[in-house]
């Protein structure tokens, strides 16, 4: 079990951490999900042992994870850390920079273990080339397999896909996440991506601020969210007041609506006029104004021409589900 507890951290006079008590059983993936500047970047290397605390403690079981005031080298040899930068060795190639954290004593099985580590990120091709010739995305999956080339208990996951494209991105992530599982790693990864944590972590930790504003199962917390700010950080979302939703409510409260919630009416609902339609592909996403000037977004199958006028509607098991939610995170 990793138990995290931060009572206070910050530079100077910059409180940057404050009251964050969570734990991770062994084999679980846990995401921190959060605006720029919450504290996800922050609190991993608290965990990791790069930045030490005075008011809390890392614990994995019953062996405390100790900070740089203890440790030479930062970090626990069953814990690695995939930072936003890659410190990898630029004047050798791919190889050799994963098996510079294979252990000296099984120089036996390097190879196989090194063409592993090259399958999963797809790099095989690059093996011989010297890493300061790789593309960005390609040094970050470099810098992956360097960090699980010796099967951490703990894998800390910074943002792990932000230089890789898309095409690349979608299989490394099922690959890598599959993988994870299979071993039993404990996961905790820090993200801005919803496709990063919707479909693989099975738990995730809200930022704000500095504090763990939620930590809930990652598909109750998407179908549920407590506030406005969390449900945005899984995509757009609207607040949609409880008086345009049903005019005859009496609830004087805002309800969060996704865009793929609202249904079409003939002529009863939100009445909203179409401003703009987005492709996404497989939908349209279209902004709207309601008869207050209130900005709608929803989903269509087909392009709405500007100006048109739409008749939306939320169903009342959506309705009640969001209100009690939102009631409960405000007691």
């Amino acid at each position: 079990m990793l138990k995290v507890q931060v009572d206070s951290f910050g530079y100077r006079n910059n409180t940057i951490l404050k009251g964050i008590l969570f734990e991770v059983p062994p084999g679980e993936h846990v995401a921190l999900m959060g605006e720029s500047g919450s504290g996800k970047s922050t609190l991993l290397k608290i965990i990791y042992g790069l930045l030490h605390v005075e008011d809390g403690s890392i614990f994995w079981g019953d062996v405390e994870a100790l900070g740089p005031n203890f440790n030479l080298v930062p970090g626990e040899p069953y814990m690695k850390y995939l930072a936003q930068d890659f410190d990898l060795m630029p004047f050798i190639s791919v190889e050799e920079n994963i098996g510079q954290f294979l252990s000296v004593f099984e120089r036996e099985t390097h190879e196989e273990r090194i063409n592993e580590l090259l399958d999963l990120i797809e790099m095989k091709p690059y093996a011989k080339t010297k890493v300061k010739y790789l593309s960005g995305g390609q040094q970050q999956r470099v810098a992956l397999a360097r960090v699980l080339a010796q099967e951490p208990e703990i894998l800390l996951l910074d943002e792990p896909f932000g230089h890789i494209d898309n095409f690349k991105r979608n299989v490394l992530r099922r690959n890598l996440f599959q993988y994870l599982k299979k071993q039993g790693i404990t996961v905790l990864t820090a993200s801005h991506d919803p496709s990063d944590v919707l479909p693989f972590a099975k738990r995730t930790l809200i930022l704000e601020q500095g504090k763990i504003i939620a930590n809930e199962n990652t598909q109750e917390l998407y179908k549920n969210p407590p506030n406005y700010y969390t449900a945005s950080l899984f995509g757009q979302v609207n607040e949609v007041p409880m008086k345009l939703l049903k005019s005859y409510s009496e609830i004087d409260r805002s309800v969060l609506v996704y865009p793929h919630e609202f249904k079409f009416s003939d002529s009863s609902g939100l009445q909203v006029k179409v401003i703009n339609s987005f492709f996404q592909g497989n939908h349209y996403l279209n902004e709207s104004a309601a008869e207050d000037g209130t900005t709608i977004f929803f989903n269509s199958e087909k392009k709405q021409d500007a100006g048109t006028t739409i008749f939306l509607n939320v169903s009342l098991n959506t309705i009640n589900r969001r209100l009690q939610v939102g009631q409960k995170a405000n007691t």
